[in-house]
């Protein structure tokens, strides 16, 4: 028995259709709310339109975050990068070991760029100077540690 192809696809197109607005219906009443106000343990800040002002400790509260840590300050940019060795020449030329933050040590010769934003100005016999740039101000300088006998 032959059956016609037409047939068989327009039950499948309305059934499809009908399907689909069915979910598209129910989407949007699920996304609407039922017309349900605020929650009724949103804070009262957030209930408010005009406020101009945004407090972090609402929002988070909001989003469901407790309370928000006070952010720490930053550390003293001297204190990312450890100085292990230093080769000088007298003709202002050399290199230098330097661990940027706790990673290991990697050698840079005067002139380089240490972690992409300073420059290796200068070494001398037990120290490395770091800078904005080559010719520029001294940013940090970096001793290595005494010798103990």
């Amino acid at each position: 028995m032959q059956t016609n192809s037409n047939s068989v696809w327009w039950p499948r197109t309305v059934t499809f259709l009908v399907a689909a607005a069915a979910g598209l219906s129910a989407t949007f009443w699920v996304l609407k709310g039922g017309g349900a106000g605020a929650p009724a343990n949103a804070p009262p800040a957030l209930l408010s339109a005009g406020s101009a002002t945004i407090d972090s400790q609402v929002v988070a509260l909001a989003l469901g975050g407790g309370k928000v840590a006070a952010t720490p300050e930053a550390a003293p940019l001297s204190s990312r990068f450890q100085l292990t060795g230093v080769v000088a020449d007298p003709s202002h030329s050399g290199a230098a070991l330097i661990a940027v933050d706790g990673k290991p040590p990697r050698a840079y010769r005067v002139g380089a760029t240490v972690d992409g934003t300073l420059v290796l100005q200068s070494v001398a016999a037990r120290r490395a100077v770091l800078g904005a740039d080559a010719t520029g101000p001294a940013t940090v300088t970096l001793d290595l540690p005494t010798l103990s006998k």
